[in-house]
């Protein structure tokens, strides 16, 4: 005997007496052989004679007429009616002959089939259309659809017209409210809930009126922060809101107080805050969140952690308001308060005080918290980019974009591109040296999204956000302004164009790849690495070795090539002397085993918990893709590939030579892919040792963050009780203030001499460059800050732009942060006349961060060892001393 299925189409309504006939009239006329259908119309209020239009179907049909009374919205009515339902599948639907009653049959018969637990009618995907809708309305549809989109993989989640299971609708939270319970379904599911889409025709209501408002949208934004685990109401609203008036009087005139007493700007912060901290803690958790679970010290080191994070953020706004835009200190707190607010009340309700009715699937729950941080990122970097001491090496690339050029000494010209484009947009300011470092991480994060979610799905492309976020590498690289910020970002475009090539199978894939390589190149050679890399996928990978015989692979290396070409023929003009000192020169060090100096840089770039994740991920990355077919198995090799290859070729040079700090970062973005799917795999799947290593990354990254942010403000503005920490030594923290005493000193020798003073570094490149960008009493600093190469030393590009023998008989100042430099017997052979070693002290809000040396040497001797001789060019004899 046939099994005939129930279902139950439940119809919400609300004054659509123009409609409902028409309506119920077509369902019923629908055919229903395998089915047996019951109408169930949810009123929630209706005075128009729509519910007399519906007791009259009842007489002679499979109709009932459920009342409510609205006041939870559709949502509410839906359930409402479900309660009562007969039917094992429930349909729902609106009332206003916009969703098409001839897709129901298509809808439910996945749902018997077994292959789905729910199905959305999409207007979104292929097939689906939205005839006669203005562009404003599309517009609000879409971004309505883009709030939810870190809930749900749908291309349609507006929709209100699906079919699903009665107890997954059911097993909805009984509180729901608003108008789109689908998101209440898809948010109860879980992580195994199977949801697919059918494309409709979505017409618009002809009849009747909308009813749709303001009202409805807030709901709707409120229910989407609910979904995502916040425990966000107007109740909890209003009561931090009272709470934070309270913390901000109390912090308000605590400030004011220390400022008036002389405290510094960074102290007067701290302390008031931390005065408002205590009282927000005990009048939110007795009051604004009291229906939260009790306190623990969990909960308190959540609350700390949050504290801690708007702290920061806080900081950097006071630093830019008062430093960059000259406001009052009160002014710059009261604007600080209001941005902090938003932190610690969003932090407050998902992190420290989450909904205690909340049944989050794990992998929303990453979701939520990747882009909360990753946006937390991206506000930290922006408030403290324009307001900390640019470090020495920034300073150098600095004046590399000051003699723009198409190739370098030590790099590629990428990184001068840059800082010349952000410097003729924000002027020679600390913000316009890195803004282009912010853009490039940006860059970098958008092709990880992209190439995580081709490998493994949403969840974990969200996830790898955190990640690019949180680990030290890539958060310093959209900080700082260095040849790894570009490099990295077209290190990621690479590896995203390649998988397109590879396992997307996209020919047009490869012409992204030869841009990206070649842009690369221009940023830092090690780019090069992937081309190893790529032939070692190759021969893993049989099914991409067709490639080999295609003439993209070599298109893409012709583009590669092109785009590179400017370094090519500066090294050709040059006598290669940038490849020969990233090559020959580095090949040629002295032997040095430094394998246990890598492992303790990577432990650095990607934390020591980061690094046992690494690890782990690529011991177990073959067992856990291999038993799903041959596509994971692929996808497996190409993360091995990317990964091992070029990390080879560093771990075998630290096993002769000296390695740096920053020269594996790149490699890891192949591999973070890989990491973030293990994070959202669910708790129960894998051994205890990965179970423990999915929850230890959300401490892992609070703590991180915490170390990011109180760091900047040290830097911007200090800390309580820290002054004797760092010096200008250690520290990148009074770099101003060292320009602005050696213009003091450089003004006063010029004035008792009437001659223009040269600036000399007696390090390899630092001071020189510091004293290029932040000596603002100079007349023209970039000129007169020369470097030590015209003493003969090893001053990199300093040896090509400026020449000892255009400088003879000018007085420069010999300045140095080691009094010993400034000893040495050859000094006295380069001028005519040495003053004593004189010692400076630096203070930086009023307290006292080192110091510096220097000494005036009059009338400077030609230095022998950059001059022509012997019919060689003065370029080649500059890199011969800084070969040595």
């Amino acid at each position: 005997m046939k099994y005939i299925q129930p279902v139950s189409i439940i119809i919400p309504t609300l004054n659509e007496v123009d409609n409902i006939d028409v309506l119920l009239s077509s369902i019923t006329s629908q055919p229903t052989a395998d089915t047996i259908y019951e109408i169930l119309v949810a009123d929630g209020g209706s005075t128009d004679g729509t519910l007399e239009r519906v007791r009259a179907w009842e007489l002679d049909s499979p109709v009932r007429l459920i009342c409510g009374d609205g006041m939870r919205g559709l949502a509410g009515d839906v359930l409402a009616a479900s309660r009562g339902a007969n039917g094992s599948i429930i349909v729902v639907m609106d009332a206003d002959l916009s969703h098409p009653p001839d897709q129901i049959a298509n809808m439910i018969g996945p749902i018997i089939a077994g292959t789905s637990d729910m199905v959305v009618g999409s207007r979104y995907m292929s097939g689906g259309a939205t005839p006669g809708w203005p562009g404003s309305r599309r517009l609000l549809s879409r971004l309505g659809g883009a709030l939810a989109w870190p809930i749900t993989e749908l291309s349609d989640p507006m929709s209100g017209f699906f079919a699903v299971r009665k107890e997954h609708l059911l097993a909805v939270d009984p509180d729901a409210t608003g108008f789109k319970i689908g998101l209440e379904v898809i948010a109860a599911g879980g992580h195994t809930f199977r949801v697919s889409e059918i494309p409709i025709i979505f017409h618009d209501r002809a009849l009747g009126q909308s009813k749709i408002g303001l009202k409805h949208l807030i709901s709707y934004m409120r229910r989407l922060l609910v979904l995502g685990g916040g425990n966000i109401s107007f109740g909890t609203a209003g009561r931090f809101a009272g709470v934070g008036l309270i913390g901000f009087a109390a912090d308000i005139v605590l400030f004011q107080v220390l400022i008036a007493y002389g405290f510094s700007l960074g102290q007067s912060h701290a302390i008031s805050f931390a005065a408002a901290a205590i009282i927000n803690y005990n009048l939110n958790s007795r009051w604004a969140f009291s229906q939260s679970t009790k306190q623990d010290w969990t909960r308190l080191a959540r609350f700390a952690a949050i504290c801690l994070l708007a702290f920061s953020l806080r900081g950097g706004i006071i630093a830019c308001t008062v430093h960059l835009l000259d406001w009052p200190p009160l002014a710059g707190l009261i604007l600080a308060i209001g941005v902090a607010a938003i932190v610690n009340y969003l932090g407050n309700a998902f992190f420290v005080y989450p909904s205690p009715t909340s049944s989050l699937a794990p992998d929303i729950s990453w979701r939520v918290a990747a882009i909360g941080i990753a946006g937390y990122a991206l506000m930290l970097r922006l408030t403290f980019l324009g307001v900390v001491d640019l470090i020495p090496e920034e300073a150098y690339y600095w004046n590399y974009a000051q003699h723009l050029d198409i190739g370098y000494l030590d790099h590629p010209p990428m990184v001068a591109w840059l800082i010349w484009l952000g410097t003729s947009l924000f002027g020679n300011t600390e913000f316009g040296v890195r803004i282009g470092a912010y853009v490039a991480w940006i860059a970098t994060a958008t092709f990880v999204f992209l190439l995580t979610r081709n490998l493994f799905g949403k969840s974990a492309a969200l996830v790898s956000l955190l990640l690019i976020s949180t680990l030290p590498f890539f958060f310093s690289t959209g900080m700082m302004m260095m040849p790894d910020a570009p490099l990295t970002a077209a290190w990621a475009g690479a590896l995203y164009f390649l998988e397109r090539s590879f396992l997307g199978n996209k020919r047009g894939a490869w012409f992204g790849v030869g841009a990206c390589v070649g842009l690369g190149m221009l940023s830092k050679y090690t780019i090069v690495l992937l081309g190893p890399a790529t032939l070692a996928f190759l021969c893993l990978d049989v099914v991409s070795r067709h490639w080999m015989r295609r003439p993209e692979p070599y298109i893409a290396a012709a583009i590669a090539v092109l785009l590179f070409s400017p370094v090519i023929i500066w090294n050709a003009t040059n006598e290669w002397v940038s490849f020969a000192f990233q090559s020959t020169r580095r090949l040629g060090s002295p032997y040095n085993f430094s394998f246990p100096a890598l492992i303790g840089s990577v432990a650095i770039l990607l934390t020591p918990f980061g690094l046992v994740a690494t690890i782990s991920t690529l011991i177990n990355l073959e067992f856990r893709f291999k038993s799903k077919g041959l596509i994971s198995i692929r996808r497996s090799f190409f993360v091995l590939a990317y990964t091992l290859v070029p990390l080879s070729v560093f771990i075998a040079f630290s096993l002769f030579h000296s390695v740096k700090l920053n020269w594996t970062g790149p490699v890891w973005l192949a591999i973070v892919p890989a990491i973030s799917a293990a994070i959202v795999k669910p708790s129960t799947d894998g051994s205890r040792f990965a179970v423990t290593l999915r929850r230890l990354w959300a401490p892992t990254v609070a703590s991180t963050f915490v170390i990011y942010g109180l760091g900047l403000h040290y830097l911007a503005i200090g800390l309580p009780m820290t002054h004797s920490i760092g010096t200008i030594r250690t520290l990148p923290v009074a770099w101003q203030e060292l320009g602005h005493e050696v213009g003091l000193i450089q003004n006063a020798v010029e004035y008792q001499s009437g001659k223009p003073v040269l600036l000399i570094g007696m390090d390899r490149y630092f001071l020189a460059s510091q004293l290029a960008f932040y000596n603002r009493l100079s007349k023209d600093p970039i000129k007169s800050s020369v470097g030590s190469g015209v003493l003969g030393k090893n001053s990199l590009m300093y040896n090509y732009w400026f020449r000892p023998k255009d400088f003879q008989g000018n007085n420069a100042i010999l300045i140095s942060l080691k009094r010993h430099e400034l000893e040495q017997d050859s000094l006295s052979k380069r001028f005519y006349k040495l003053t004593e070693i004189q010692q400076q002290n630096l203070v930086k809000q009023g307290v006292s961060v080192g110091s510096f040396y220097y000494r005036v040497g009059y009338a400077l001797r030609d230095c022998p060892p950059i001059t022509k001789c012997n019919g060689r060019s003065a370029r080649s004899r500059a890199y011969r001393v800084v070969q040595s």
